[in-house]
């Protein structure tokens, strides 16, 4: 009979997990974690304010900026608390939503003070990170900074729970080149550390659908050899059937241009952008999102204030002495007053 009610209790425990949907507190935390990891202070400031507005604290934001020195570097970390701080001087009342939240009372861990309890520590929480005891004999020095520091020290401290340290460290590696094998560790980990691999997954391709990373199966390409014709970095890559894959750094767009005697079509495949014909009100556009340009149609299209954007584009219909005429640049009044 015992055996039954655990086994029951079992069950019930893994449907809540699998239950777990991403909340707009953890979309906060990913967001200003992620961009935080790219140094993006520009982009950062508006995702301070909206992760506060959705009710992550101010003292739960220290932490996680604190925590990711490990994973970011100290200039990094710092200049993420730099924006942070100015945040909460522009506005010491709070954002639209209300007053900002403290949180809980940052109290110095025990652990900073027993040397040998930190490291114990360390060791409890990296062997249920990893699935399994954790020992990096390669490097002695590395594992013992591991397990006494990060997962000992970092890890002691009680603003964040292990489930959203996780969170704050895949969202970090996730806006980061070259870390894939920590950020599949790390993706593990989450699940091990209270998760659920569906709320793992569903966070990596939030970051992505709303353009803080850019992981995607397209290849970015190389500098644009049009860059003439935009404002802002884009890349090209030919993929093959006359398609070529284009990729917007954020606020990046190309100016108003026309295709004379041939059809455009643009395919949204990730971030966020925009796409406006001359006179015509903007429209959004969001991975899945087709446009066909018709021919001598004066219009521009780009990426998204602060979001990558990337869309695939080929020509159709295409009529002799087809050919493609650049216009004048959107310029900001245009562009500026597009939001989401």
């Amino acid at each position: 009979m015992q055996r039954i009610v655990l086994f029951l209790i079992a069950i019930m425990t893994m449907s809540t997990i699998d239950a777990q949907t991403l909340t707009e507190r953890q979309q906060g935390l990913a967001a200003c974690a992620c961009l935080m990891a790219q140094g993006d202070l520009e982009r950062l400031e508006p995702a301070v304010h909206m992760a506060l507005d959705k009710g992550v604290t101010i003292n739960e934001l220290k932490e996680a900026f604190s925590q990711l020195y490990a994973y970011t570097g100290f200039p990094r970390s710092l200049n993420a608390l730099g924006v942070l701080s100015k945040v909460l001087e522009a506005s010491p009342r709070g954002g639209l939503e209300g007053v900002w939240q403290e949180g809980k009372p940052w109290k110095r861990p025990a652990e900073w003070d027993d040397a040998k309890k930190a490291y114990e520590l360390g060791t409890k929480n990296q062997t249920q990170l990893s699935g399994k005891p954790f020992n990096y004999e390669f490097c002695p020095q590395d594992d013992y900074y591991l397990k006494s520091h990060l997962f000992g020290d970092i890890f002691a401290g009680d603003q964040l729970s292990a489930a959203d340290r996780e969170i704050v460290t895949v969202a970090a590696l996730s806006g980061l080149e070259g870390v894939a094998p920590q950020l599949a560790a790390h993706k593990q980990g989450a699940v091990n550390m209270g998760n659920s691999k569906q709320l793992v997954d569903d966070l990596c391709t939030w970051l992505c659908n709303e353009g803080y990373t850019l992981s995607t199966k397209w290849p970015k390409g190389e500098p644009n050899p049009y860059g003439k014709y935009f404002i802002g970095q884009s890349y090209l890559a030919d993929v093959g059937g006359g398609v070529m894959n284009v990729t917007f750094e954020p606020r990046c767009r190309n100016n108003w241009h026309i295709h004379h005697k041939q059809v455009q079509v643009l395919i949204c495949v990730a971030g966020r952008g925009w796409y406006q014909e001359w006179g015509k009100a903007p429209v959004e556009m969001t991975p899945g999102t087709v446009i066909a340009i018709p021919a001598e149609v004066k219009h521009w299209h780009g990426a998204q204030k602060d979001s990558w954007f990337q869309h695939l584009t080929y020509h159709k219909d295409v009529q002799e002495d087809a050919s493609n005429e650049w216009c004048e640049p959107v310029d900001d009044a245009t562009y500026n007053v597009l939001t989401k």
